[in-house]
């Protein structure tokens, strides 16, 4: 490596939504950009969350200089409290996202030993450290307060646009800097580094602006309570929904930790003004207000079984239960993998009577994230020499790759990767794409702590295909079979033209066993032997896979 050579990797975010996690690094200096979280599939029984595997950064922790967060998604900070326990290093970002992370920080008790500082989009003096000049710019996206980063680097300026749109008019009123990102242009850019997740969707993303219109005529038109789930971070739309509430003589009550932890935040730094009277603080107080002067915020968008909006979903909220006349508008669309959950809430709301508005129905969600057009535009804005779409899973890298070659960018030009790639350049030209030790860290529920793969793969097994408990009874002294082999099964179903299949293994099994003669007593490992045998014979029969738990009895 020499000290005009860059090079940018990834941990996370490129070739999937979430867990974002990027690295710039050069001879002597490494910088962070985001470290996010992600959210487990409904196969990943017993995890809470996924982080990226750190063992690149604990290993050059001594050369990491600083960390710089482009906004306050638990995608982009929520992964922190773990990378700062591997590196010391400070942590820039705008005044929102800063109390968002000390609000995080607190939790795990790590906020009095973070070196937490603020990055202003409206300086013009870039921040410098080591081999890099890191200027922010700002960007319009779902929560106030999120910034790009351009990071002048000895191989050339790279652009991060974070995760953006292109709203003129933002009703938090600060729209994305395209004059910043026009004078970018002017210093031959190296690389852009994209956001892509939208890209299938043709135009551009709809104004925040057309979402406030409808909760507002929803609202207007509801005849009891209405409850609005959206994401814990979407300060502007909370603002936007106080205003509504007011608007249509209703009180506001917010439901959720999550939720009520960053509106505090955002109520202690100025970035939520509700109306005179209008905010509920106690949630406790709102059983005094009639139903239709009522509005409740709460989580759960995504169907996540814990959060407040699949409770009311269940009947099992302590101090919300749905009735006839309620209205229920879910302000978020699924995040990939997460439909299932999602409509599965939306349906137990419709069965206890609510009148449940969702995307489908209405316009009560727009997305943070620039569509196939925007991209377009910040490809043509910033002109770099190569351009690296991430924040996306391969169909989204893949199309704008394509969408980048019709704006006549060169096909060697554009690079695509996944977890691990790492992308070097020197003397402006891409010199080499390597790899570096990367993938998925499970962290399981409370003081679960980490989760080994091979553990989420086994209950993945046993949650599709079931599990056998073989026991064998043997004689010490001559490794004979006393009895019958005993097999009992849990979730597995063998299928309707295999009604006997168990009692056809376990005479399989006890035949196999006599007629080549094994001395069980004499075996290093009977226990796969029996595996082996059994799972073989079950698949033949079957075409699945239960786990095969064998216990051997010596008498």
């Amino acid at each position: 490596m020499v000290n005009d050579r860059l090079h940018v990797a990834f941990l996370g975010g490129l070739g999937e939504v979430g867990k974002n996690l990027m690295v710039l690094e050069t001879t002597d200096d490494i910088i962070i950009v985001d470290a996010g979280i992600g959210f487990p599939e409904e196969d990943m029984f017993g995890v809470n969350l996924l982080i990226p595997d750190l063992t690149y950064l604990r290993r050059n922790a001594s050369r990491v200089r600083a960390i710089f967060i482009t906004h306050g998604h638990e995608d982009h900070i929520g992964g922190l409290p773990y990378l700062l326990q591997e590196v010391d290093a400070p942590v820039y970002s705008t005044r929102l996202t800063q109390g968002l992370i000390r609000a995080r920080l607190k939790e795990r008790k790590l906020a009095a030993s973070v070196d937490l500082r603020l990055i202003d989009p409206d300086e013009d003096e870039p921040v410098r450290i080591g081999s890099f000049a890191i200027d922010a710019f700002r960007v319009c996206h779902s929560i106030p307060d999120a910034v790009g980063y351009a990071v002048q680097t000895p191989a050339g300026l790279v652009v991060i646009t974070g995760d953006f749109k292109l709203d003129p008019a933002p009703v938090d009123g600060h729209p994305t800097d395209l004059e910043k990102l026009r004078s970018y242009a002017d210093h031959n850019p190296l690389l852009l580094i994209s956001d892509s997740v939208h890209i299938e969707t043709p135009g551009v993303t709809p104004p925040e602006s057309m979402v406030v219109e409808s909760i507002d005529s929803i609202v207007a038109n509801a005849p009891g309570r209405v409850i609005l789930a959206t994401f814990a971070s979407s300060i502007s739309r909370i603002q936007q929904v106080m205003n509504i509430a007011h608007r249509h003589q209703r009180k506001v009550v917010c439901y959720g930790r999550s939720l009520q932890n960053n509106v505090r935040v955002a109520l202690e730094l100025g970035y939520l003004e509700p109306p005179e009277g209008a905010l509920i603080k106690k949630p406790a107080d709102a059983a005094a207000v009639a139903p239709n002067k009522l509005l409740c915020i709460c989580t759960g968008s995504q169907g996540e079984p814990m959060a407040v909006l699949s409770r009311i979903a269940q009947g099992e909220h302590h101090e919300i239960e749905v009735h006839e006349g309620d209205t229920v508008i879910v302000s978020a669309s699924p995040i990939p993998g997460n439909e299932t959950s999602v409509y599965r809430v939306i349906n137990d709301l419709f069965s206890r009577g609510a009148d449940v508005i969702y995307s489908a129905r209405a316009l009560v969600h727009v997305s943070g994230h620039a569509s196939h057009d925007e991209l377009r535009q910040m490809l043509e804005l910033v002109k770099p020499r190569y351009v690296l779409p991430t924040h996306g899973e391969a169909r989204h890298l893949q199309l704008y790759a394509r969408m980048a070659q019709a704006t006549g960018v060169q096909a060697e030009r554009i690079l695509l990767g996944r977890i691990g790639s790492q992308f070097s350049f020197e003397d402006g030209v891409m010199s080499a794409i390597g790899s570096v030790p990367s993938g998925t860290v499970y962290l399981g529920q409370g003081t679960t702590g980490e989760i080994a793969d091979g553990t989420v793969l086994e209950r993945r097994l046993l949650a599709r295909d079931g599990v056998l408990s073989v026991v064998l009874t043997i004689d010490r002294r001559s490794g004979d079979l006393l009895a019958e082999p005993d097999i009992e099964a849990r979730g597995f179903v063998p299928g309707p033209r295999n009604g006997h299949v168990l009692e056809e293994a376990r005479h399989h099994l006890r035949d196999v066993l006599m007629s080549n003669g094994h001395r069980l007593h004499e075996t290093e490992r009977p226990e796969r032997i029996v595996r082996h045998v059994l799972e073989q014979y079950l698949f033949a029969q079957t075409k699945r896979r239960p786990m095969v738990v064998p216990t051997v009895v010596e008498v």
